[in-house]
């Protein structure tokens, strides 16, 4: 695996976590009962994100390193998930 994969995995893991922590704990201008003027009642008034991205990446390194680690050992392979044969098996090894 190369730095910019291993940066690319990180990166597509960091969102997708941070995607499922973004409503965790979230108040709601409707839920204070608060609403402004010319805004959805779904609006968000509390948010905490920056200490969501803190721990979204806190979170993310850990499944990033287990990721990497089963990729690095080969335990699971591409050969693995082919499910439909699709990869060509390795040619013969030819004398010449």
């Amino acid at each position: 695996m190369s730095i910019t994969s291993a940066l690319v995995l990180f990166a597509v893991i960091w969102f997708i976590v941070f995607f499922i922590a973004i409503p965790i704990r979230l108040e709601t201008q409707g839920d204070r009962g608060e609403v402004m003027l010319g805004t959805h009642a779904g609006s968000p008034e509390v948010h905490n994100l920056r200490k969501k991205a803190w721990i979204t990446t806190f979170v993310t390194f850990f499944f990033w390193a287990i990721t990497c680690g089963i990729i690095i050992s080969g335990v699971v392979t591409m050969r693995d998930i082919d499910f439909f044969n699709r990869i060509n098996s390795l040619p013969e090894d030819t004398q010449t």
